[in-house]
Order: C-alpha cells, then structure tokens, then sequence
C-alpha cells in the first residue's frame, strides 16, 4: 500500500508539472495572434468604453435610488436574498475543485494507458474551472481594496461617491462586488464545459448579483462590475487554456474550440477500477 509521504510527494511533483504546463510558452498561433485576448487595440477600447459608460450611468442614476429602494421590499424578499446571497462566495467552487484536483494528483502512477488519459482530461477541466474562477476573484479582492469604495451606508449615508483608496478595509471594498465576479466566472466557465447548465448558471449568476444589492452590501455599479471582472477573467483564462492546448484550441480566425472530454460512462468504469484497487 502506498504510504501518505509518498503520496503527498507525488502530488507536489504533478502539482509543479501542471503549473509548468500552465506556464509554458503558447503553441500552435501560426495564423492568429500570440495574445490573450482576440481583440485590437481599438476594439478593447470601444469595449472599455462602454463598460464605464454604464457604470457610470449606474453610479449617478440608480446606485442611490436602488439602496433607498430595498427599504421597501416585502421582508420576504430581503429575508430569500439574505439565504441565497453567500452561495456566491467562491470558496463553494474552488474548495471542492482544489481537493479534487489534488486527489487526482495523488494517484497512483501504474495506471494503464486508458486510464491515464482519462484522468489527465479530467484534471484539465478541473484545473481550468478552478483557475477560470479562481483568478478573477484574486484579481476583484485585490483591485476592489486598491479602489476603496464605501459600501452603501459605511458613511452614515448613501453615498455612492464615498471612496477612500488603499484603505486595505472590508468597509471599504465595495468595487467589484466579489461574489458577482465569482457568479459570473463560474457562469462562463461552467457554461463553457458544459453548455446545458448555462440556463442554469444564468439564473445563479443573476441572484447573487441581485442579492448584493438587496442586503445592502454593495451598489449595482459594483455589481456591474464585478460581473464584468467574472466574464471577461474567465474568457481570458478559457484563452491562454486554449494557446496552451489544454482541453481548448484556436483556430485558424482566433475562435477558441472545446476539446471533447471522455464520456461519463468511462470517468465512471475508470473511477469504478480505482475504487476497487
């Protein structure tokens, strides 16, 4: 029987392996091009644009009005929000998706051939959920206390011009709401994997955003925009996958192309024959 320091090493060798794979230099980008993101400079900047159009169309016009407005919502409805709304913490994904990564690392390396490549297909599609999800709300954490936003009534007010940046405090990190940038990513990449959950995953993405709102935690501007942070990080994820061959490709016009992964009825025998050693 494998003994656990052996196991562990195995895990820390296949972690370093999958990083290394993740990092390498981008394969295959003879007719498109070597960045992470399929657009010119002008484009981004029509793009950019809009974005902060409506988030400030948001800030000026509906933040304040949507906080006063949430006073008069039935106590059933502040009470529905108030369950559903930390479903949109990303721990719910990246836990599940880290330990499951890592005990797919852990296996034995006598696995036959068939068996390799099943895993291996399977531990990309985790690698890239958890990464696709993961890395954008590194991203809002971080930004969202550089920007320091008050959150609606931190002031005594609705204020939603209060900011006050590199504060470092919680108080103070409304922009991007965290739990729509998750809500959001996991959207794209789940939808991406697999495009029959997507009305699914619409409906979660839209209540949680909803609901940072309803409990007074952040304004729709931050929830604008956390969405936008979610989306467009895991676009950019699914892309350097797909530079990378990792589960996606390009091809020749720059659109990304899911690999197809194997099929449950052989993750199932091949999970059955694991089981069963």
């Amino acid at each position: 029987m494998t003994t656990a320091p052996v196991a562990l090493r195995r895990c820390i060798d296949n972690f370093k392996t999958a990083l290394i794979v993740l990092a390498r230099p981008a394969r295959g980008l003879k007719h498109t091009t070597p960045l992470a993101w399929p657009v010119t400079w002008q484009q981004f900047c029509i793009g950019a644009g809009i974005a902060l159009a409506i988030f400030f169309f948001l800030m000026i016009f509906i933040d304040a009005a949507a906080i006063r407005g949430v006073a008069h919502l039935p106590r059933w409805i502040i009470w529905f929000f108030n369950q559903i709304t930390d479903y949109g913490k990303g721990g719910w994904f990246l836990w599940p998706l880290g330990l499951f990564f890592v005990a797919l690392a852990a296996l034995p390396p006598m696995l036959p051939r068939l068996q390799q490549l099943v895993v291996a297909a399977v531990m990309v599609r985790v690698g890239f959920l958890f990464v696709a999800i993961g890395l954008p709300g590194l991203f809002g954490a971080i930004i969202k206390r550089m920007i320091g936003r008050a959150r609606p009534m931190v002031t005594g007010t609705i204020d939603p011009y209060a900011f006050n940046p590199f504060i470092w405090r919680a108080d103070y990190a409304s922009l991007p709401s965290g739990h729509a940038t998750t809500a959001f990513a996991a959207l794209v990449a789940i939808g991406t994997l697999w495009p029959r959950a997507r009305t699914v995953m619409w409906i979660y993405a839209l209540l949680i955003a909803v609901s940072r709102v309803v409990v007074t935690a952040h304004y729709p501007s931050d929830v604008f925009a956390g969405a936008i942070v979610g989306t467009v990080g895991a676009l950019m994820v699914r892309r350097w996958f797909a530079m990378r061959h990792l589960g996606f490709s390009l091809g020749p016009d720059g659109a990304v192309r899911q690999w197809p992964g194997p099929p449950l009825r052989r993750i199932k025998a091949v999970a059955r024959g694991l089981l069963s050693e």
